[in-house]
């Protein structure tokens, strides 16, 4: 079974969660693939644990190791993935997804970028997003598509 790490600020909004969940995820199990996750890759009780520490030292320290953890998770995670799904809306491509994006194109991991929002986003008008985003979404045979029914026949393609 393939391995799909959804690289996107889906889950820091409830609307974006509900998008992740209710289509993106459905969408990559829907074809026999596994939908690697970043917000459930570590442990939420630690995360909880961290937040709910009063401010000062102790808090900084113990969110620096958080941090630190989050990070490596995300890390082994695109390692472990067969391909990436970037989430590429917004007036810029959040600066996160454009690491993940980075570190899985230097990989040679293949890279579907979905881009349904219809602001104009890119350095010039041959381009859909950043010059440097889409050229390592490109580079290792990756493309960007503009609609659900689009990415889920790149999917079958590549990953099904």
């Amino acid at each position: 079974m393939a391995k799909i790490y959804i690289a996107s600020p889906l889950g820091f909004s409830e609307t974006g969660r509900l998008f992740l969940y209710g289509k993106i995820v459905p969408l990559i199990e829907k074809i026999g693939c596994q939908a690697l996750v970043p917000w459930e890759l570590t442990d939420k009780q630690g995360i909880i644990k961290v937040k709910s520490m009063s401010p000062g030292k102790r808090k900084l320290k113990a969110r620096l190791q958080l941090n630190n953890v989050i990070g490596m998770n995300n890390e082994k995670a695109i390692e472990a993935a067969d391909g990436l799904v970037a989430v590429l809306d917004g007036t810029d491509v959040d600066s996160g997804t454009a690491s993940e994006i980075g570190y899985g194109s230097a990989l040679g991991k293949q890279i579907i970028g979905y881009r349904s929002d219809s602001r104009l986003s890119a350095d010039n008008e041959s381009l859909v997003v950043n010059l440097q985003v889409e050229y390592f979404i490109r580079r290792n045979g990756g493309t960007i598509v503009r609609k659900l029914d689009e990415l889920e026949r790149e999917l079958k393609q590549r990953f099904g």
